[in-house]
C-alpha cells in the first residue's frame, strides 16, 4: 500500500508570498501611473492569480481595464515576480520541522496550487524545498484547477499516492472545496489569505501553528 500522502496548498499555506505579490502588483500598475495599493486591499485575492489582483487594483483606483490592456499588465507582473523570486517570501514558522516529522514517519508530501506550475517550482526551488515533494502541480498542470477534484486526484496520482490515504492542507475555500470534491479530509491553517475565517469554511480540523502538524494528527484525520 502507498504511504499516507499530505498535499499542501502553496500561497498562504506553505509560504507567505503576499509581500512579493503585492510588490509585483505595484510594479505592474505603476506602468499605468496608478498609486500603489496595500496588503489590506488585496489580502483576500492573494492566491486567486495575477488577473484578479490587477483588475481589483484598477477598480480601487477608479480605472477600467479591458482584455487588450490586461494582457501586457499580466506579462509585466509575471516577469517581475519571476525575476525577483523568492524575494521576501518565506515558509511559515515551524514548517520545516513539521515536514521533517512527516517525512521521518514515512509520509509522502506534495503541493497542489493554483499558481502556475513553473512559478510554483521556481519559488520552491529558490527556498530549497523542491526535493521535499513527490509531486508539484499548478493551476496550468491539468485542464482543470482547484476546486475541481481532478486537480487534487491528479496530484495524488503523480505523487504515487492513494486518494484514500490523502490529507489536504490549505488556507482557503478552494482548498476546502477541492478536498470535499475529492472525498479527502482537509486540515485548515488560519494564517493565509482567505477572506473568511478558516473555521467558517468547515475544515475537519484547524491548527494555529505548524508545531501542531504531527504524524499522529494526520493519522487521526485519515481514519475519519
Amino acid at each position: 500500500m502507498p504511504s499516507p500522502l499530505v498535499v499542501f496548498d502553496l500561497d498562504g499555506t506553505l509560504v507567505d508570498t503576499a509581500p512579493d505579490l503585492i510588490a509585483s502588483l505595484n510594479h505592474t500598475i505603476a506602468a499605468a501611473d496608478l498609486a500603489p495599493v496595500g496588503y489590506e486591499d488585496l489580502t483576500h485575492l492573494v492566491g486567486h492569480g495575477a488577473r484578479a489582483m490587477i483588475e481589483r487594483a484598477f477598480r480601487l483606483r477608479g480605472h477600467s481595464l479591458d482584455e487588450a490592456g490586461l494582457a501586457p499588465m499580466m506579462q509585466r507582473f509575471l516577469t517581475y515576480y519571476g525575476d525577483t523570486m523568492p524575494g521576501e517570501s518565506r515558509p511559515y514558522p515551524g514548517l520545516d520541522a513539521a515536514l521533517d516529522r512527516l517525512a521521518d514517519a514515512g509520509f509522502m508530501l506534495a503541493v497542489c496550487t493554483n499558481k502556475p506550475e513553473a512559478m510554483a517550482r521556481r519559488l520552491l526551488q529558490g527556498l530549497g524545498m523542491t526535493q521535499r515533494f513527490a509531486a508539484i502541480t499548478g493551476g496550468d498542470t491539468f485542464t482543470v484547477r482547484k476546486p475541481d477534484a481532478a486537480h487534487l486526484t491528479g496530484t495524488v496520482e503523480r505523487a504515487g499516492g492513494d486518494i484514500a490515504a490523502t490529507l489536504m492542507v490549505g488556507d482557503s475555500l478552494n482548498d476546502c472545496l477541492v478536498a470535499r470534491n475529492a472525498g479527502v479530509p482537509v486540515l485548515g491553517v488560519p494564517f493565509g489569505y482567505s477572506d473568511a475565517p478558516i473555521e467558517a469554511l468547515n475544515p475537519d480540523r484547524v491548527i494555529q501553528h505548524f508545531d501542531e502538524l504531527t504524524p499522529e494528527l494526520v493519522e487521526t484525520l485519515l481514519k475519519r
